[in-house]
């Protein structure tokens, strides 16, 4: 098991991308923090979770609002406290909106690059000061995306957000691999989760479509031949919190069944 014994956070991790990467990581012999802003999610995941690994001592629900740096500080310390010291760190967290860019409203702005670039920096600063604190290095993998590697007219601020994202990685990648923390990065392309249905509502609403035929479009248009899956993303995942990848360091993987290359 390539992650035997490790401590992994993944933060966002009770839904989703997220929550695929938390049942592998298990099956690779890591101990879990499933961290979400919601409780109710946590704990649903956690029991899931404990009942299909068979082992409740391997996983740790905790309520995490990346946006709040006590509740960051809090994470790390019930971890430590728990588990032990943080090896592993997937910064998964975001939120999405979308409109025109005569529309797009401060607050949108605000709320989109407060939880996916200002939530992730931060939470990756106070997870790489534990570690270098601790001495042992540590893999931390932030998730992008395709909308990182481009501009979409409907998407702009999302766009922008995810693009900071694969900068931070490179900087911080740079940065702390000194102290023997690889900072690497996943673009996923188009994922099949429930959060695309919200998506394909705002695609409705503002280019007239049907619900529904966005998400088939997007699916079709895949070089793969459909939409991805959360589970696609795993093998990714455990890859970059391996020791097989010691000598990657501050890229950004895409994992988007061709949508995108570079």
């Amino acid at each position: 098991m390539k992650l035997n014994d490790k401590v992994a956070v993944v933060t966002g991790g009770a839904r989703g991308i997220g929550l695929a990467i938390v049942e592998r990581y298990l099956a690779e012999g890591a101990k879990v923090v499933v961290a979400d802003i919601d409780r109710d999610a946590v704990d649903a995941a956690v029991a899931h979770l404990q009942q299909s690994s068979g082992d409740a001592d391997r996983v740790l629900g905790v309520r995490l609002d990346v946006c709040d740096p006590a509740s960051v500080a809090a994470l790390i310390e019930e971890t430590r406290r728990h588990l032990g010291g943080i090896d592993i760190l997937v910064n998964n967290a975001a939120v999405f909106d979308m409109a025109p860019v005569l529309e797009v409203t401060e607050a949108s702005y605000d709320k989109q690059f407060g939880v996916n670039v200002k939530g992730a920096f931060f939470t990756l600063q106070a997870v790489a000061r534990a570690m270098v604190e601790r001495g042992q290095g540590g893999k931390i993998i932030n998730m992008a995306s395709q909308a990182g590697r481009r501009g979409e007219p409907l998407v702009s601020m999302y766009c922008a957000s995810k693009a900071a994202v694969i900068s931070l990685t490179q900087s911080c990648g740079l940065a702390l691999i000194e102290h023997g923390i690889n900072v690497n990065g996943i673009a996923p392309g188009v994922v099949d989760t429930p959060m695309w249905e919200e998506v394909d509502a705002l695609f409705a609403r503002y280019e007239g479509r049907p619900l529904g035929e966005k998400k088939r479009l997007v699916g079709e248009a895949v070089p793969y031949g459909r939409m991805g899956r959360p589970e696609d993303h795993t093998g990714a995942a455990v890859f970059l919190a391996s020791d097989d990848s010691d000598y990657v360091v501050a890229q950004t993987l895409n994992v988007d069944g061709g949508n995108w290359m570079s």
